[in-house]
């Protein structure tokens, strides 16, 4: 394997990529919209008597 060969294969791996955050750590802001997502669709499912 050459050097240009190996510097191609390395860039395309790192261009590869599934669509995903392009980060790993999400933001305050994402936990505490999630959590409060999860609190009113625990309020909601509550009121309506399924639990």
């Amino acid at each position: 394997m050459t050097a240009l060969s190996a510097a191609l294969t390395a860039r395309a791996r790192n261009k590869a990529r599934t669509g995903g955050p392009q980060d790993d750590s999400p933001s305050w802001l994402e936990h505490v919209l999630g959590w409060t997502l999860v609190v009113v669709v625990a309020m909601f499912v509550t009121q309506i008597g399924l639990i």
